[in-house]
């Protein structure tokens, strides 16, 4: 499957990648998705990084299929290549559902790349965070503080996107403190930043 990617075909384009990823979600090509798994490790940049986009594009349709790479993903979150680095997050946010347990269980590993994390890694591990909180109400007591600083000091572009990501686990027990601490950001927010937050609260 390696030379199918887009780098082995002299392909500056993500569609090649892409293409892979649904014959690989199509066949449920195990062995093929295992072969893309290990193209992380190349020391090829190229290769690496067109591995890392068939592997959370495979995991946009189908995230059972790299469910078993979870500790891979997490692990590579300290890679020097910072494509790998949110790439890796991206996937994980595909895949939390599927392995909330073993996600949560190196949480450390994921604080660390949000908190030095471009703005892509911090964007998807907002999903992440969120989805943990979904999973399970012990997660949700542990990380949940965590989003609820995240909104009180993030950049305010940053917070409709931010806080539509946190909706999946916003439920009875923590609406007043998730509107609470958009409500307190208002003030930061452009009309129509406003309007979709309001929108927002609206709807959960």
């Amino acid at each position: 499957m390696i030379e199918l990617l887009a780098c082995k075909l002299g392909r500056n384009d993500e569609i090649p990648n892409i293409e892979l990823a649904e014959k690989l979600c199509g066949s449920m090509d195990k062995k093929g998705i295992s072969e893309i798994a290990g193209g992380l490790k190349s020391k090829e940049q190229a290769m690496a990084n067109d591995c890392i986009k068939v592997l959370y594009e495979i995991g946009q349709r189908k995230p059972e299929l790299i469910a078993d790479y979870a500790g891979e993903f997490i692990t590579a979150l300290s890679d020097k290549n910072n494509r790998i680095v949110w790439g890796s997050m991206k996937a994980l946010s595909y895949i939390t559902p599927v392995r909330p347990e073993e996600v949560f269980s190196r949480l450390p590993e994921i604080l660390a790349a949000y908190k030095k994390g471009s703005v892509i890694t911090v964007d998807n591990s907002i999903s992440v965070f969120a989805l943990l909180c979904k999973a399970n109400g012990d997660y949700q007591a542990k990380i949940f503080p965590i989003l609820i600083a995240h909104l009180k000091n993030c950049r305010a572009k940053e917070i409709p996107q931010h806080a539509e990501r946190m909706t999946v686990c916003i439920d009875l027990s923590n609406k007043e403190a998730f509107t609470k601490a958009l409500e307190a950001r208002a003030s930061e927010l452009s009309n129509a930043q406003n309007r979709r937050i309001m929108k927002l609260i609206e709807k959960i």
